[in-house]
């Protein structure tokens, strides 16, 4: 089964590797200048790399439909820049699978594969997708919805070792964003840990920098420009999150449940 991922960031990436491990071949789009921050866990590094490890699996970039095709069929991960999910015609893929994770639709259709799959607010299963999974932290995430759509947007980060906003990096100004601290590192309170146009942006928590995004990326005022884990574990920062394999199980499932009402599999 070949699957189309829109998106190649951390949870897109948590997806993927399910996806990998249970034998499905996986090509993955996102923009030219990926803005995920939890780079050490996303593909999409492989757009700046050349090619991205994750856990035990390694993705590579692709030039075209016809090498990420060929990049999947021998057992890696395929990363190509198609914005605007133009190869899918190309690729005719089994499954799409929106993981842009935009609160609303950019222009992912239920009849863009035989099973279309998307990931949180802004899609309606059984109108642009066959079904949703629920990426909102709490008792429901990574559920599979077959129909309606999944938790609104709330807009505020989901908590974690009892911090919501406060976790948030966000760019001081518009400019080429400038780390002062790395992924896996310990920060302490109020310390500087990145700068843009002359602006410093200081951790408003003790903890470890999760995500961070890479020096010289065009960043605008405001923009999450990286995340600090009060956990303070930084093995945390190198392997899939708890809430990426979560949304990757109920991709999976979503693939088996609507993949087999397709007639793409049978047993």
């Amino acid at each position: 089964m070949l699957v189309y991922v829109r998106g190649a960031g951390d949870i897109a990436t948590g997806i993927a590797l399910r996806l990998h491990r249970a034998g499905c071949q996986v090509v993955m789009a996102d923009i030219a200048e990926p803005t995920c921050i939890r780079r050490t866990v996303a593909f999409s590094e492989a757009i700046r790399l050349g090619e991205a490890r994750v856990e035990d699996v390694t993705a590579r970039l692709a030039a075209d439909a016809r090498v990420a095709r060929a990049i999947a069929a021998a057992g890696d991960v395929a990363v190509v820049v198609d914005p605007d999910a133009r190869m899918i015609g190309a690729l005719a893929p089994d499954a799409v699978v929106d993981a842009i994770l935009a609160k609303r639709n950019l222009g992912t259709a239920i009849t863009d594969a035989p099973v279309v799959l998307a990931l949180g607010p802004g899609f309606t299963a059984g109108v642009d997708c066959h079904g949703v999974v629920e990426t909102m932290r709490g008792h429901n995430l990574g559920r599979l919805l077959t129909q309606g759509s999944a938790a609104p947007n709330t807009g505020v980060p989901g908590d974690v070792g009892g911090y919501t906003t406060q976790r948030i990096i966000r760019a001081p100004a518009d400019g080429a964003f400038e780390p002062l601290a790395a992924i896996g590192q310990r920060v302490e309170e109020g310390q500087p840990v990145a700068r843009v146009a002359g602006r410093t942006a200081c951790a408003q928590l003790t903890g470890v920098v999760r995500g961070m995004l890479p020096a010289g990326l065009a960043v605008t005022a405001g923009m999450k420009a990286g995340d600090i884990d009060p956990r303070c574990r930084a093995e945390h920062c190198f392997t899939v999150s708890d809430k990426a394999r979560a949304i990757g199980g109920g991709v999976l499932e979503g693939l088996l449940y609507f993949g087999r009402r397709a007639g793409l599999w049978s047993v």
